[in-house]
């Protein structure tokens, strides 16, 4: 079901894309609400399902890992058993930041984080190669991102 939208609801979308962790009154001066009318739309905003919950953004570099990888995965056999076996064992790995099952030459698009080439090619040869059903894999290097986040409101 799609939400209607005011130009007030927007607003606080947006003030929540730029820091997810403004309070109410935060919110409101930065939309021009008062808390109480802010608080009440960030409810409804909850509520509705449009706001999923606010999350915090962690510095991979910082944190040591310097690489990032984006799979294409396709599977060897296609079958209901295979495809939950494979998303059920790509989703324990630590790893694998996002596993999305995708439409066209590969069955699956992964992005997977290394604290470098080699511990890459550790994770791919002994965690991702060794997954059930998994047949050919395309591997592309994150060298610079431009532009991050969700949803442009």
């Amino acid at each position: 079901m799609i939400i209607d939208l005011d130009d007030a609801d927007r607003a606080i979308l947006r003030a929540y894309q730029q820091n997810g962790g403004l309070n109410a009154k935060e919110v409101g001066v930065a939309v021009g609400l008062s808390q109480p009318a802010a608080w009440r739309r960030i409810k409804r905003l909850e509520e509705s399902g449009v706001i999923r919950g606010r999350s915090i953004v962690l510095d991979r570099e910082k944190l040591g890992f310097d690489v990032v990888v984006y799979l294409g995965v396709k599977l060897v056999t296609k079958g209901r058993v295979s495809i939950e076996d494979f998303e059920r064992a790509v989703s324990a790995i630590p790893e694998v930041q996002l596993v999305q099952h995708v439409l066209g030459v590969y069955d699956y698009r992964l992005k997977v984080v290394a604290r470098d080439l080699s511990d890459f090619e550790r994770i791919l040869r002994r965690r991702i190669m060794t997954l059930p059903g998994v047949g050919n894999v395309e591997s592309n290097v994150l060298l610079s991102e431009e532009k991050s986040g969700g949803t442009t409101i």
